[in-house]
Protein backbone atom coordinates (compact mmCIF):
# COMPACT_ATOMS: atom_id res chain seq x y z
CA UNK A 1 0.00 0.00 0.00
CA UNK A 2 1.34 3.51 -0.81
CA UNK A 3 0.29 6.95 -0.22
CA UNK A 4 -0.87 8.26 -2.92
CA UNK A 5 -0.91 12.00 -1.51
CA UNK A 6 2.55 11.99 -1.60
CA UNK A 7 3.13 11.23 -5.22
CA UNK A 8 4.04 14.07 -7.38
CA UNK A 9 2.41 12.04 -10.23
CA UNK A 10 -1.11 12.19 -8.44
CA UNK A 11 -0.88 15.87 -7.14
CA UNK A 12 -0.40 16.79 -11.39
CA UNK A 13 -3.48 14.53 -11.55
CA UNK A 14 -5.19 16.78 -9.62
CA UNK A 15 -3.72 19.85 -10.71
CA UNK A 16 -4.69 18.42 -14.35
CA UNK A 17 -8.40 18.04 -12.96
CA UNK A 18 -8.42 21.96 -11.94
CA UNK A 19 -7.04 23.03 -15.06
CA UNK A 20 -10.02 21.05 -17.16
CA UNK A 21 -12.67 21.87 -14.77
CA UNK A 22 -11.66 25.88 -15.05
CA UNK A 23 -11.55 25.14 -18.93
CA UNK A 24 -14.79 22.93 -19.48
CA UNK A 25 -16.71 26.19 -17.76
CA UNK A 26 -16.33 28.31 -20.92
CA UNK A 27 -17.21 25.58 -23.24
CA UNK A 28 -20.78 26.24 -25.06
CA UNK A 29 -23.82 24.91 -22.46
CA UNK A 30 -24.73 22.86 -25.36
CA UNK A 31 -21.58 20.67 -24.52
CA UNK A 32 -22.31 19.95 -20.95
CA UNK A 33 -23.48 16.78 -21.38
CA UNK A 34 -21.19 16.21 -24.24
CA UNK A 35 -17.86 17.17 -24.27
CA UNK A 36 -17.44 18.90 -20.89
CA UNK A 37 -18.79 15.72 -18.81
CA UNK A 38 -16.38 13.59 -21.05
CA UNK A 39 -13.57 15.68 -20.52
CA UNK A 40 -14.08 16.68 -16.76
CA UNK A 41 -14.68 12.47 -16.36
CA UNK A 42 -11.21 11.65 -17.90
CA UNK A 43 -9.64 13.69 -15.78
CA UNK A 44 -11.03 13.17 -12.61
CA UNK A 45 -10.45 9.40 -13.98
CA UNK A 46 -6.71 10.04 -13.69
CA UNK A 47 -6.30 10.94 -9.67
CA UNK A 48 -8.25 8.45 -8.57
CA UNK A 49 -7.36 5.62 -10.40
CA UNK A 50 -3.75 5.97 -9.20
CA UNK A 51 -5.27 6.54 -5.59
CA UNK A 52 -7.42 3.50 -6.04
CA UNK A 53 -4.30 1.68 -7.31
CA UNK A 54 -2.05 3.17 -4.52
CA UNK A 55 -4.76 1.41 -2.16
CA UNK A 56 -4.49 -2.35 -3.52
CA UNK A 57 -2.48 -4.87 -2.02
CA UNK A 58 0.31 -5.51 -4.52
CA UNK A 59 2.72 -3.66 -7.17
CA UNK A 60 1.05 -5.74 -9.76
CA UNK A 61 -2.73 -4.37 -9.14
CA UNK A 62 -1.00 -0.81 -8.56
CA UNK A 63 0.44 -1.06 -12.20
CA UNK A 64 -3.22 -1.85 -13.65
CA UNK A 65 -4.26 1.33 -12.32
CA UNK A 66 -1.98 3.41 -13.41
CA UNK A 67 -2.34 1.70 -16.87
CA UNK A 68 -6.09 2.82 -16.43
CA UNK A 69 -5.02 6.13 -15.90
CA UNK A 70 -2.54 6.58 -18.84
CA UNK A 71 -5.17 5.47 -20.80
CA UNK A 72 -7.51 8.23 -19.18
CA UNK A 73 -4.61 10.69 -20.04
CA UNK A 74 -4.72 9.81 -23.72
CA UNK A 75 -8.39 10.04 -23.72
CA UNK A 76 -8.47 13.84 -22.25
CA UNK A 77 -5.37 14.60 -24.55
CA UNK A 78 -7.99 13.26 -27.60
CA UNK A 79 -10.58 15.39 -26.37
CA UNK A 80 -8.39 18.50 -25.76
CA UNK A 81 -7.74 18.18 -29.83
CA UNK A 82 -11.47 17.89 -30.35
CA UNK A 83 -11.90 21.04 -28.42
CA UNK A 84 -9.35 22.93 -30.35
CA UNK A 85 -10.71 22.34 -33.33
CA UNK A 86 -14.32 22.96 -32.38
CA UNK A 87 -12.38 26.57 -31.24
CA UNK A 88 -13.65 25.66 -28.04
CA UNK A 89 -9.90 26.96 -26.71
CA UNK A 90 -7.47 28.91 -27.75
CA UNK A 91 -4.57 27.06 -29.69
CA UNK A 92 -1.75 28.58 -27.09
CA UNK A 93 -3.82 26.94 -24.23
CA UNK A 94 -4.36 23.08 -26.43
CA UNK A 95 -0.42 23.06 -26.36
CA UNK A 96 0.00 24.10 -22.53
CA UNK A 97 -2.34 21.66 -21.56
CA UNK A 98 -0.87 18.64 -23.74
CA UNK A 99 2.61 20.11 -22.79
CA UNK A 100 1.45 19.07 -18.89
CA UNK A 101 -0.60 16.02 -20.24
CA UNK A 102 2.94 14.65 -21.72
CA UNK A 103 4.78 15.47 -18.75
CA UNK A 104 1.79 12.98 -16.98
CA UNK A 105 2.16 10.41 -18.98
CA UNK A 106 5.75 10.33 -18.60
CA UNK A 107 5.58 10.46 -15.13
CA UNK A 108 3.22 7.88 -14.94
CA UNK A 109 5.11 5.46 -17.43
CA UNK A 110 8.06 6.19 -15.32
CA UNK A 111 6.19 4.98 -11.98
CA UNK A 112 5.28 1.76 -13.96
CA UNK A 113 8.26 0.88 -14.97
CA UNK A 114 9.75 1.08 -11.47
CA UNK A 115 7.73 -0.89 -9.80
CA UNK A 116 8.73 -4.29 -9.28
CA UNK A 117 5.85 -7.46 -9.58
Amino acid sequence: MHNFKELKVWRAGIDISKAVFDLTKTFPPNERYGLTSQMTRAAISIPSNIAQGCGRQSNKELKHFLSIALGSCFELETQLIIATEFNYLSSNTAEHLSKLMNELQKMLTGLQKSLIT
